[in-house]
């Protein structure tokens, strides 16, 4: 007798709790939120599938290529692209930058959502025929990867000021100019996108020098021609 009471009242049991939740989960399901969890919910859709960082929009520009054409960031949109800037005089840092931009052109080569903008802060010299010849000796072969030149004024600004990215005139040094040795990384919308380094905290740019620096934004790359 005592187990029949046992039995009935882990069905009434069961009965409410269908009562209860059966119509909640019919009707996230039907609202295709079945997996939806508050901390879920507080995740961009963009920091869901990549995880990463959303700086700031890019900042727009207009410039002259290698091929004489004018480029702007509007011919980068819908696409994930990286920002250098050099010049080709450059004894120091921007031999080993190339090269290594050189090896992020030959991992993404064919693929027409990637591009390249290298700037340079040397617009004196580095004409659209000198970053030619330049594109040629280095083995630019995308169609996507520009060699910029224009105003020094507006260059420097666009450097300093839009990107954050440090370039200055030195008269001390024998090359004339210095800048860092970073890459920015763009994605399709024309947002600067980074990682967390391992304190949580967000890279903003990536070591064009290092190969681990490079190899992070191959990786980067890879998820954001995904989105």
């Amino acid at each position: 007798m005592i187990k029949n009471k046992s039995y009935i009242g882990i069905a009434f049991i069961i009965l409410v709790f269908g009562i209860y939740a059966i119509p909640k989960i019919i009707s996230r399901i039907k609202n295709n939120d079945i997996v939806k969890g508050s901390s879920l919910d507080n995740i961009s859709g963009a920091e869901k599938q990549t995880n990463l960082l959303q700086i700031g929009k890019a900042p727009s520009f207009e410039l002259t290529d290698q091929n004489n054409k004018k480029i702007s960031n509007a011919d980068y949109l819908g696409k994930v692209y990286v920002v250098e800037f050099f010049f080709t005089t450059c004894p120091t840092i921007c031999p080993k930058m190339n090269l290594n931009m050189l090896d992020i052109q030959n991992k993404f080569f064919g693929n027409p959502n990637f591009g390249i903008a290298s700037i340079s802060i040397n617009p004196a010299h580095d004409t659209s025929e000198v970053l030619k010849e330049h594109a040629s000796k280095l083995g630019v072969k995308s169609n996507n990867w520009h060699l910029l030149t224009g105003n020094e004024d507006y260059i420097f600004s666009l450097a300093n000021k839009g990107f954050n990215l440090y370039v200055g005139k030195n008269s001390t040094i024998k090359a004339g100019f210095e800048h860092s040795g970073l890459f920015a990384l763009i994605d399709k919308k024309g947002i600067i996108r980074c990682r967390k380094d391992a304190s949580g905290n967000p890279i903003v740019y990536y070591d064009g020098l290092e190969k681990e620096g490079v190899k992070s934004i191959m990786q980067d790359i890879t998820i954001l021609l995904q989105e």
